[in-house]
C-alpha cells in the first residue's frame, strides 16, 4: 500500500477535534496504528462529515461505514484488523485501525434539591459525573450539605435561564454527554424545567412522579408545541424499576438508567438466561 505523500497536517485534525469538544458535539477519531501512515487520522463527526485521511481514499471510503458503527455502538474505543473488514483489501493483513470515540465529559444536571435530587447528586458526583445541582430555594442548596462533593450549586432566580446555564449549550444545538433529572417539588416547577430541557435536547431526560403526574406535564409540553419525537424520549416516571423506596434507592434507580443509555445497556439482569 503506497504511503499518501499529502496527508492532511495533523494540526488541522486537531483544530477540528478542539472545535468539536467546544461546541459539545460527538464524533469518532480512527487512527492508522499498523502498516503505511502509522499515526494517520481521519475524523468523523455525527452527520458523516470527515477530517482528514488514512493515508488513501480507498482506506477511507472502508473507515466511513465502519466509524458509523461503531458511534451506534456506543463502544469507547475497538482495535480492528482491516483483514477481519474487508479480506480482500489491499494488503489488509498489514493494517490496523483504531476507533475511538470523542465526547464531552460526562454531565448531570439536576433539578430539585430535595432529598432525592441531594442523593442524585452526590452519587452522580461519586460516578465521575460533572454534576450541577439547581434549586430556587437557597437553604436546599446550603454547602454543608455537600461539604465533600464536587457538585455545583445553582440558586435559581428563574428555572430556565438556570437550566440553559447549567448545561452550557446553545438552545437548538443539542446537548451531547448532559443527562437531566428533573425532581423538583410540583407540577409548575416540573414544567418550567421540562421546557427549557427540550430547548436544548441533551442525551437523556428524565422526570419523577407517577404516571399521572408526568402524564400531565407531558400533555403541557404537547400543548406549547414540543417536539413530538423528543416527548417520547423523556424517561417517566425517571429511572429503572428496581423496587427503589428510599432517597439514596431512587437516586440508584436513576442513575442506572443514565448509565445504561450512555453505555447502550439494556437495563436487565446480566443472569435473566439462568432463568430462561
Amino acid at each position: 500500500m503506497p504511503e499518501n505523500s499529502e496527508l492532511p497536517s495533523s494540526l488541522t485534525v486537531t483544530k477540528k477535534i478542539a472545535e468539536l469538544l467546544e461546541h459539545g458535539d460527538v464524533a469518532v477519531v480512527v487512527t492508522v496504528t499498523r502498516g503505511p501512515n502509522t499515526g494517520a487520522k481521519l475524523l468523523v463527526d455525527q452527520t458523516g462529515n470527515a477530517f482528514g485521511s488514512l493515508g488513501s481514499q480507498d482506506l477511507d471510503s472502508l473507515a466511513l461505514p465502519q466509524a458509523e458503527k461503531f458511534f451506534n455502538a456506543r463502544e469507547e474505543t475497538r482495535l480492528s484488523a482491516v483483514k477481519d473488514l474487508a479480506a480482500d483489501f489491499p494488503f489488509a493483513g498489514e493494517l490496523s485501525l483504531l476507533f475511538e470515540r470523542l465526547q464531552p465529559s460526562p454531565r448531570l444536571v439536576v433539578c430539585g434539591a430535595g432529598h432525592v435530587g441531594a442523593a442524585l447528586a452526590k452519587l452522580g458526583a461519586l460516578l465521575g459525573f460533572r454534576t450541577t445541582l439547581i434549586d430556587d430555594r437557597a437553604e436546599f442548596l446550603a454547602r454543608d450539605r455537600f461539604a465533600n462533593e464536587p457538585i455545583e450549586l445553582v440558586v435559581a432566580s428563574d428555572w430556565t435561564s438556570a437550566v440553559h446555564e447549567a448545561i452550557g449549550i446553545v438552545p437548538g444545538r443539542g446537548g451531547h454527554g448532559v443527562s437531566v433529572a428533573v425532581v423538583t417539588r410540583g407540577h409548575s416547577e416540573d414544567e418550567q424545567c421540562m421546557r427549557a430541557v427540550m430547548q436544548v435536547k441533551p442525551d437523556y431526560v428524565g422526570l419523577i412522579g407517577s404516571k399521572r403526574r408526568t402524564a400531565i406535564v407531558i400533555d403541557r409540553l404537547r400543548e406549547a408545541g414540543a417536539d413530538e419525537d423528543e416527548l417520547r424520549k423523556i424517561r417517566a416516571p425517571i429511572g429503572l424499576d428496581i423496587g427503589a423506596v428510599s432517597p439514596e434507592e431512587v437516586a440508584l434507580a436513576i442513575m442506572a438508567e443514565i448509565v445504561a443509555e450512555r453505555r447502550g445497556g439494556a437495563g436487565g439482569s446480566l443472569s435473566a438466561w439462568r432463568r430462561k
